[in-house]
């Protein structure tokens, strides 16, 4: 009950009731009742906080045992979802098959030999701060002496996000633009004459959409457009099917969507009730669709601050983090603990796709 009530108003206050159910059936239901109880509006988990409650590598195994108890495991042998805990081995025995499962298998874990601390450290740093932070800094403030593997840990942990947020379709009246990232240029592209404009071998293409409506009442000094989930995605080209594509799967609810006047929207009619296509003088381009451009701008920013280079393979990834991050930026404290969710509910493929 007490979860219920917080979530309620927290979604009053900031006047979102259409996803008041959406959260409160599948948003908070594995968090731990101390994760909820110290976790504040608009402020994050800090330093003393994530000390004292996993002060040491125990700490963090018997969290994540609790959390990984709470959703379930699954024989990966019989698809079983009863199983015994083995005290002296640390596993779980199934009762059916007798099949043995570690604490880690089957999560974002999945075969990682790094102690559960590092996992909760990185957590905490990457849900701590707006901003981000790089493999190679982690790897520092943990002293670990090897990079790859602080690398992979960090990016299973945004592959999680990306999987998380990939539960949710916008809906509503939606904005809708492109976006050009700087990316890494590989071997064979810096070999043949640069490119300008759209095809530039040195920008990779992001398909960013936004929830957005209209302020009844703004006051003074807020927006006129309030702004709810966010979804970036990147594509291979700009091409209508494309789009098409991209846009039945990440915003299947949308009853509007607002677009400038390229001819890469021309069919989003087809599928959605209503499509507002503009053109828009690109001096205006900020006020006719805002938010999507403000995500655009604070998403390069932050890449750039961040990171030297950054390969095409890799940027869905950091932007996944980024939306991950803006999609719950009222959450304070409770975003380590979702997280934490998602690292127990989705087993990485991060590894069997790049190694």
């Amino acid at each position: 009950m007490f979860h219920q009530e917080q979530t309620q108003k927290k979604c009053k206050s900031i006047n979102k009731q259409k996803y008041k159910k959406q959260i409160i059936n599948n948003e908070y239901p594995y968090i731990c009742p101390e994760i909820i109880i110290f976790a504040k509006k608009n402020k994050a988990m800090t330093l003393i906080d994530f000390l004292s409650h996993f002060p040491d590598e125990e700490s963090c195994k018997q969290k994540f045992k609790a959390y990984r108890d709470q959703v379930g495991v699954v024989c990966s042998k019989c698809g079983g979802t009863d199983h015994y805990w083995k005290k002296d081995k640390e596993q779980y025995e199934c009762k059916h098959c007798k099949t043995r499962t570690t604490l880690k298998s089957g999560t974002v874990m999945h075969k990682s030999k790094l102690p559960f601390r590092y996992w909760f450290i990185a957590m905490h740093l990457l849900t701590s701060t707006k901003k981000t932070f790089s493999a190679k800094e982690i790897q520092r403030q943990l002293g670990h002496n090897r990079y790859h593997p602080i690398w992979h840990m960090v990016h299973k942990l945004r592959e999680a996000m990306g999987k998380r947020d990939d539960e949710y379709v916008l809906a509503g009246c939606i904005e809708l633009d492109e976006g050009y990232f700087s990316t890494e240029m590989s071997q064979e592209e810096k070999d043949k004459p640069l490119k300008r404009g759209r095809g530039s071998q040195k920008k990779s293409k992001v398909l960013v959409m936004a929830e957005s409506e209209m302020v009844e009442f703004p006051k003074t000094g807020q927006k006129p457009r309030r702004v709810g989930y966010l979804k970036m995605k990147v594509i291979d080209d700009l091409k209508k099917e494309t789009i098409n594509a991209a846009v039945q799967q990440l915003a299947s609810g949308a009853n509007q969507i607002d677009t400038d006047h390229s001819t890469s929207y021309v069919e989003l009619k087809d599928f959605v009730p209503r499509h507002n296509s503009q053109v828009i003088p690109k001096e205006k381009v900020g006020e006719a669709l805002p938010w999507v451009h403000i995500a655009i701008s604070n998403a390069k920013r932050q890449l750039i601050n961040t990171f030297h280079d950054i390969k095409p393979e890799f940027l869905q990834n950091y932007l996944d983090e980024f939306c991950y991050k803006f999609n719950r930026r009222y959450w304070g404290e409770a975003l380590f603990g979702r997280l934490l969710v998602a690292c127990v509910t989705y087993k990485n493929e991060f590894r069997y796709k790049y190694g």
